[in-house]
């Protein structure tokens, strides 16, 4: 995205892997690491804001939206960006991640984690989300990121909306959550051995083309949901 304007303004990132049939306060089944999931609550998130690279604090920044007729909430979390600030960094004014949940989740968590502090009991919060919230494959992996900048001298903004739901391969059902991290490693391997990626040094997830991932046998799986679109707007 950042890609397709000739100078960039801001970037925000939001990725969610819900599940489809929320029934419980928090509105979450489990889907995938418990460690990570406390963790992105917990830690640093590394943004850029107003130009510099700097660290904003986990579980704030609370936006709402909604999409096809469902609301949504995301706020800061972190590991999300990987390398992109650094990538980014003099050529952005603001560049966030969020992780999107339906409203009302974020409120639980802070009162667990800040107000009953167990942001120093992780170790615990780890045991009570896998005593207490069931795990799904009925889930959904939701992004929704947002560019604004200069086009050929106009001020202009574009959006990438994407929903990646469950699925079987080889017989067997996969979450989404599943299915898109696993496609996800699968892609890019797919893409250095067909000599697309370099052969040698760091390579950055900025550094795959995303029309290039989506041409391997892998990047259908990005795209089984109920809406895939690129939306452009002035």
């Amino acid at each position: 995205m950042a890609a397709q304007f000739d100078k960039l303004d801001t970037l925000a990132l939001r990725v969610g892997a819900l599940p489809l049939y929320p029934t419980n306060a928090l509105k979450y089944n489990l889907t995938w690491s418990t460690d990570g999931l406390i963790n992105e609550y917990c830690n640093p998130c590394d943004v850029i804001e107003g130009g510099e690279r700097i660290k904003a604090a986990p579980l704030e920044a609370l936006e709402e939206f909604g999409l096809d007729g469902v609301n949504y909430e995301c706020f800061n979390t972190s590991g999300g960006l990987g390398t992109l600030t650094e990538t980014l960094l003099g050529k952005a004014r603001k560049v966030s991640y969020r992780t999107i949940r339906y409203p009302g989740h974020r409120a639980i968590i802070k009162m667990l984690l800040q107000d009953l502090q167990l942001d120093t009991r992780r170790d615990l919060m780890g045991q009570i989300f896998e005593t207490a919230l069931p795990r799904t494959n009925q889930d959904v992996v939701l992004i929704y990121s947002t560019a604004t900048g200069w086009i050929d001298g106009e001020y202009r903004e574009r959006s990438f909306v994407n929903k990646s739901l469950a699925g079987q391969v080889n017989g067997k059902t996969w979450g989404a959550i599943q299915l898109t991290t696993a496609a996800g490693v699968t892609g890019v391997m797919d893409l250095m051995r067909q000599g697309k990626l370099p052969a040698q040094g760091f390579v950055r997830q900025e550094d795959v083309r995303l029309e290039d991932f989506m041409q391997t046998e892998f990047g259908r799986y990005y795209g089984k949901g109920e809406l895939t679109r690129l939306v452009s707007a002035a």
